[in-house]
């Protein structure tokens, strides 16, 4: 013979007793048990499945509420155990290591997560050389200026140079010669050597 949910009960009163008291408990502690499902998983989705999860639980097993504890200290019990299963069945994030070395290459994850664009103080001795470039660019004669703007400035070829200036290449490759002797000596000793003549 099998046992019914009121069949434990030693009459069915004590059974609609229980629901009626776990309903009352829900109109006024509900959002209680969200929040303690929320402090344990941290999303509110995840927050209302487990306070749905543990409702269904409380009800299927009100029979086995005994009035020991009150019955907002027990569905609160049953919220936590649930969000703390749906806790166990996520995912475990991987942690790694900044310091130890990964993969086939042994690169250490800090040398893969390291910002590759120029510093701060990078940047602003880039910009310091390009200002003093141009004031020394714009120092030079104009058929100078024009040359070295085509082909360092702008990246063209001696050959496309050549050809926007209408000129044969040697004739170029002297006034770039020229040019960047002309600016080396605009600039202070330090700087020079970084406007190395580009390959050809």
């Amino acid at each position: 013979m099998q046992t019914t949910k009121c069949d434990l009960y030693t009459d069915v009163s004590d059974y609609k007793n229980a629901i009626l008291k776990m309903q009352e408990v829900l109109s006024l502690r509900l959002p209680s048990f969200y929040r303690c499902a929320l402090r344990i998983l941290g999303n509110a989705a995840d927050a209302e499945d487990a306070v749905q999860e543990a409702l269904f639980a409380a009800y299927s097993h009100i029979h086995q509420f005994r009035g020991q504890a009150q019955m907002a200290t027990w569905l609160t019990t049953i919220v936590r155990n649930c969000a703390l299963m749906q806790l166990r069945k996520r995912p475990r994030p991987i942690h790694l290591s900044l310091d130890e070395p990964t993969g086939e290459e042994e690169h250490r994850v800090c040398e893969r997560l390291a910002d590759e664009r120029p510093s701060p103080e990078d940047e602003c001795r880039n910009f310091e050389l390009r200002a003093r470039l141009l004031k020394s660019v714009a120092r030079l004669s104009p058929t100078l200026r024009k040359t070295f703007q085509l082909r360092v400035m702008n990246g063209f070829s001696i050959f496309e140079t050549a050809r926007i200036l209408g000129l044969p290449r040697g004739t170029v490759k002297a006034q770039l010669a020229r040019a960047r002797a002309k600016i080396a000596r605009h600039l202070r000793p330090g700087i020079a050597p970084r406007l190395r003549k580009p390959q050809l």
